[in-house]
């Protein structure tokens, strides 16, 4: 296992405490050996006995018919009599009722409960209703570029981080991917299961999805379309001229699938001047930018906006909430937002002539306000401010510690 301390470190801060641990994010991004990195220090750093740690997969075969009253009797079963339980509950979404499971064991034993799940039907209205107040939630996300590096360095030599930018571009940070030297075709193999398992377990299956040709234009619609705004609308019209009929509702209703199984990101615009969300014409980020190529094969054409994505989930990893700034006839890629911060990023593959500079540029200096602000691009040379504005390579606003 190689440690990722961006999450462990934070969950280990609430062990202990009343609080249920809920680690949500899409399949295979980690959740489960980070909830075995935690046993592990349990038993090492705070000397918790074996076989008060109990721990369980909800998405083996061994509890496909469970019921919620036989995940309550057998976990009570396990329960220490006299001192402090720690349960680990992986894929809980699988045993329909767990919500009231988690609830009478927090209720009524002295347990410390940490549970993970790849679907925010997990975060849904039932959770809230059950555990008010009583429990803290943990996205988790694919590898970060600093943890890319990290996993690369235990089986080959790194190269200059810029060069490494290339490799994490085109093959993402799904963790499984990264454990060792994989060909191109082996990665986007894995990242292909990755992805029909999603799409057939957590979507498919749990909405009972007839058109599963129609879900596929849609998905293919929004992987193309990364970085651009569009609609529901948007959608729908192409698949008309497509002879593919769709209704808006249907696209809508696809795409929330979408994001409840975290494939998707939805990103929306922020009026700069009205200080307001729009509801129109947002952006999708995908969970992991191999999936775009997993799923369409690679195309050097798209790396523009694959790194956009890179750069927006690693704002959000950093606990940013992230909208795209709308001024008044341009836009701002990200403006996040974390407690009383905030940045501004434009992020750029290349600037090629001094329209491109003066457009970047011109954008930023628009906005009167002291907070950072940031031009992005993968120029070998990019460095230094320009009126305030900071200048960095991409692989070295990923690898930084300044915002």
């Amino acid at each position: 296992m190689i440690y990722r301390p961006m999450y462990v470190d934070k969950i280990m801060a609430y062990v202990d405490t009343p609080f249920v641990k809920i680690l949500t994010g899409v399949r295979r991004c980690g959740k489960s050996t980070i909830l075995k990195m935690i046993m592990e220090k349990l038993k090492t750093e705070r000397n918790v006995p074996e076989n008060r740690i109990i721990s369980c997969r909800y998405d083996s075969m061994e509890y496909e018919d469970m019921t919620a009253k036989q995940m309550y009797a057998q976990l009570k079963e396990q329960l220490s009599n006299n001192e402090k339980t720690y349960l680990f509950l992986d894929e809980v979404q699988e045993i329909k009722g767990w919500e009231k499971v988690v609830n009478s064991l927090a209720s009524d034993f002295d347990v410390d409960l940490y549970i993970t799940g790849s679907n925010s039907r997990m975060m849904s209205s039932e959770i809230s209703t059950y555990l008010t107040g009583r429990y803290i939630s943990f996205r988790i996300f694919t590898l970060s570029f600093g943890e890319y590096l990290m996993f690369k360095e235990k089986y080959a030599a790194i190269s200059n981080s810029k060069t490494e930018l290339e490799n994490y571009v085109r093959f993402g940070g799904f963790p499984a991917t990264h454990l060792q030297a994989y060909s191109q075709d082996e990665i986007y193999t894995i990242v292909s299961d990755i992805y029909n398992s999603t799409i057939f377990s957590d979507i498919v299956k749990r909405n009972q999805v007839r058109k599963i040709d129609q879900l596929e234009r849609v998905v293919k619609y929004t992987f193309n379309n990364v970085g651009n705004t569009f609609s529901a609308k948007s959608i729908s019209d192409y698949l008309k001229s497509e002879r593919r009929s769709l209704d808006n509702e249907t696209v809508s209703s696809y795409l929330k699938k979408l994001e409840k199984a975290y494939l998707l990101h939805r990103c929306s615009r922020y009026d700069l001047q009205g200080k307001e969300i729009l509801k129109t014409q947002e952006k999708f980020y995908l969970a992991d930018v191999a999936l775009r190529y997993s799923v369409l094969g690679y195309n050097a054409d798209s790396v523009a906006s694959s790194l956009e994505n890179i750069v927006y989930l690693e704002l959000c990893r950093r606990g940013y909430t992230v909208n795209v700034g709308k001024t008044g006839d341009g836009e701002i890629d990200f403006v996040a937002v974390r407690q009383n911060e905030k940045i501004y990023v434009q992020v750029t593959q290349e600037i090629r002539s001094e329209k491109t500079e003066k457009r970047e540029y011109d954008r930023l200096l628009e906005i009167h306000d002291n907070y950072p602000k940031y031009v992005l691009t993968t120029d070998e040379f990019a460095g230094g401010n320009y009126e305030g504005i900071k200048t960095m390579h991409i692989a070295d606003f990923l690898l930084s510690t300044e915002y």
